[in-house]
């Protein structure tokens, strides 16, 4: 969407700058993606006045005119124009300027005259298509000023990127509703030049009959799937001519070419207003206008000169004898508005955005109208629109609007209601706003409010919000005016939903972290295989013969990305996968079951200069995988394994239940890769998260003391022993016990080792005095002594 900042002011007459005015509209709407100035190319023109004109001496449509552009001295100048007049400011554009078109003013002689400069039309400056005459200003700027500054070509374009929920943006007065609401500068929807000394049609007569007349044409909608309403108005008289030089400035200033003072004002009102418009040559019609389906082989030769053949599920608007537009789309050639037109009869309509979209793929053609429709136009304002589109074409060409238009509207749409709870808003968003404050927001953008308390409040969607349709969008209405960055960054001890996560999931996702802190890597292919063991399902309709089956364990799927390794020459394979497995008779739905796999084949260890060859992992890997697994899942310790057959396969006991097995794998292997083992686990017995529950609290503030003890220790007693004996006999102040050295040798007798323990003591409120832990050292040492026979090394 381009959008003029010159004419955002008309809608909302604010002094925010245009930078003030992107920040505004990317913070609260829609972002601004591009921002700059429109019209850099008419910087080297500036404003000149005729002084004098006379005829040229050598040609009899030629003038030499004396310019006045702000210098110490007149310039000539040679003029083509035949309305050029004494006294009249005009663009000019000096020696060394360059026009839009690329064209550079030099000196030159033009029948034996010298011309220093040229003095322009509007299509030479690019703001119009009229080149018989040159532009006339109406202005009391100075000579020499900038024209850009004076005829406020020097807008600013902002490229705003609207989203598809958002098609109220597509118009200028749908984004000056969201400056309006920001700046506090109440919105003005017909105010202005534009419409200075326009008067006001009045409503057109409503039909809910499907049809009517307007002006003695009659107007037809056959398809009301694919028109929900339809405007039509009848100007005549009206000379075709270039447009007003604000209106060509305005549509110059988002990129639109200005055409004619007829076909201009229906591109104001798209741009201006997010409704398309269509102005069709009323002499083409035959008196009839009719919305109807295509015929089947119907041709219809469009505006771009393109010979189009029509499919019969498209909605055309057709004359007396023939199609003469495609609705929502594009119109036709034949009925195209002319120098030759007199009268015209407008369209304003609403199709249906589904037809539209196919409609427009299938002719293979988009343009502004196609690109509003199919995201949604407001139906509500469509007939107020249209009258006065009718009355400015009146005004501009000096028509006149003949009766009062006619309004084919069966079905009128209502407007919805949502409801808003302000305690649910307040803990979406995350901070506390009044509920004042929440209707204050709401009531900016155009929402009704029918009922307002601190426990609910109730609105009627304005008919322009579409996407506007349940409690969580007016919530996000109210995040958004609020501001986003007025939301607290806190993080605060509350969940945005009431339900808790499933105990599966926080199983597999415990399993998840503890394997990839293991540094496995995970897998995730899809649950079919190649061939089905015992009682495995086919798949109905298999997405290829090659994978046909329902797996029944995920070793097989790991086992052949296993071998896709190999094929690339990669020997070190560590992955895991957590998924489905599926056990059944083939005849009734399958049994699923949430399964956990790994399989590891290669090098135990990365390469390391001081272990260039790496042994290779084995069964001994393999059960401390599944160890890690089954303490994450179950929160047990208590694993026991089971010889299964032969030494190839052990089951896994958990808690004296079968969990699963650790096995080698069979792989389609070449001779230098190294054997596989995998590990599969069922998760579907793990325990629910309430028997894991973890406790948070502070870190602590106040230092620790660390003691470290080397004890001698006979070689038959457990360091688990001593160390159950260590926290028995230290207090409530030891904090972490921590085994970090054995020795055996000199110094200690033979059948004994000396176990090196470091002690961690901590008060939670304030700092251990060295007596303190003297002391606790000493008692602890007689403890173990008269326990357990263990002494302190003192050497």
């Amino acid at each position: 969407m381009n959008a003029s900042h010159e004419w955002l002011r008309d809608f909302v007459p604010s002094d925010l700058s245009p930078r003030a005015v992107r920040d505004a509209l990317t913070t609260r709407c829609a972002t601004v993606e591009e921002m700059g100035p429109v019209r850099q190319d008419l910087g080297d023109i500036v404003i000149g006045r005729v002084i004098e004109a006379a005829r040229h001496p050598e040609s009899d449509h030629l003038w030499i005119t004396k310019v006045d552009a702000g210098h110490d001295e007149l310039l000539d100048v040679v003029c083509g124009a035949a309305n050029v007049t004494v006294g009249t400011s005009y663009p000019f554009a000096p020696v060394g300027a360059t026009l839009p078109g690329g064209l550079k003013i030099e000196k030159r002689k033009i029948r034996g005259q010298l011309s220093n400069g040229m003095l322009c039309s509007s299509r030479e400056l690019g703001l119009g298509q009229d080149h018989e005459g040159i532009l006339a200003l109406d202005t009391d700027a100075p000579p020499g000023a900038s024209f850009v500054e004076t005829v406020g070509a020097g807008d600013t374009l902002f490229v705003v990127d609207v989203m598809p929920n958002r098609p109220d943006l597509l118009s200028h007065r749908g984004v000056a509703r969201e400056l309006a609401a920001a700046s506090g500068v109440p919105l003005r929807d017909f105010g202005g030049e534009p419409w200075t000394g326009v008067a006001d049609a009045g409503a057109p007569a409503r039909s809910a009959s499907g049809s009517g007349e307007t002006a003695g044409v009659t107007v037809t909608v056959d398809d009301r799937d694919g028109c929900a309403r339809y405007v039509a108005v009848v100007i005549r008289g009206v000379k075709v001519a270039p447009s007003p030089e604000w209106l060509s400035r305005r549509l110059s200033a988002i990129g639109a070419r200005p055409i004619n003072n007829v076909v201009d004002v229906t591109n104001y009102m798209l741009h201006g207003y997010g409704q398309p418009m269509h102005a069709f040559d009323l002499s083409k019609l035959g008196g009839r206008v009719t919305v109807r389906r295509a015929k089947a082989g119907e041709k219809l030769v469009t505006l771009d000169g393109v010979e189009r053949s029509l499919r019969g599920s498209m909605t055309v608007i057709a004359g007396a004898d023939r199609a003469e537009g495609i609705a929502g789309v594009i119109g036709g050639k034949g009925s195209e508005v002319s120098e030759a037109t007199t009268d015209v009869l407008l369209e304003a309509a609403i199709f249906d955005p589904r037809s539209v979209r196919a409609t427009r793929r299938a002719l293979g053609i988009s343009t502004d109208a196609s690109y509003r429709f199919e995201r949604h136009v407001d139906s509500e304002p469509v007939a107020g629109l249209a009258m006065r589109a009718a009355s400015l074409i009146a005004s501009l060409t000096g028509g006149r609007v003949e009766g009062t238009g006619i309004d084919v509207y069966p079905k009128a749409r209502e407007c919805s209601r949502v409801s808003v709870r302000p305690a649910r808003a307040s803990a979406l968003i995350g901070d506390p706003i009044p509920a004042a404050a929440m209707v204050g927001h709401l009531e900016s953008v155009g929402f009704t409010i029918t009922e307002s308390s601190a426990d609910l409040i109730s609105t009627t969607v304005p008919s322009w919000r579409g996407d506007v349709t349940a409690e969580v969008d007016l919530i996000e209405e109210i995040a958004r005016l609020h501001g986003y960055d007025q939301v607290s960054t806190e993080l605060r001890p509350f969940r945005p939903g009431g339900s808790p996560d499933a105990p599966l999931w926080l199983v597999e996702r415990r399993v998840r972290e503890a394997l990839v802190a293991e540094g496995l890597l995970e897998a995730r292919p899809m649950p079919f295989v190649g061939e089905g063991r015992g009682t495995a399902i086919r798949v109905r309709n298999p997405l290829a013969e090659s994978e046909a089956f329902l797996r029944s364990s995920i070793l097989e799927s790991l086992a052949r990305r296993a071998e896709h390794n190999l094929g690339h020459m990669q020997g070190n394979v560590r992955l895991f996968e957590i998924g489905t497995v599926f056990a059944g008779s083939g005849v009734d739905r399958p049994h699923e079951r949430r399964h956990a796999a790994v399989l590891i084949m290669g090098e135990r260890t990365p390469r390391h200069f001081t272990e260039s060859k790496p042994s290779a992992c084995d069964l001994w890997d393999a059960k401390w995988i599944a160890e890690v697994v089954v303490e994450s899942a179950f929160g047990s310790s208590d694993i026991k394994y089971q010889i299964n057959g032969d030494s190839t396969r052990v089951d896994v006991i958990v808690d004296g239940r079968a969990a699963g097995s650790v096995s080698q794998v069979m792989l389609d292997a070449p001779s230098w890769a190294a054997q596989a083992f995998g590990v599969e686990l069922d998760l579907g017995d793990a325990v629910s998260p309430g028997a894991r529950s973890r406790t948070a609290k502070a870190l602590p503030a106040i230092p620790a003391v660390q003691v470290d003890l080397a004890l001698i220790v006979a070689d038959d007693l457990p360091a688990a022993t001593l160390a159950a004996a260590i926290r028995t006999h230290a207090g409530d102040l030891l904090e972490d016990l921590e085994l970090f050295d054995e020795f055996r040798g000199q110094g200690v007798e033979k059948g004994q080792r000396s176990l090196a323990w470091r002690l961690t003591f901590r008060h939670p409120e304030r700092t251990l005095r060295e007596k303190e832990i003297d002391a606790r050292k000493t008692k602890l040492l007689r403890a173990l002594e008269g326990e357990l026979g263990v002494r302190q090394r003192t050497s």
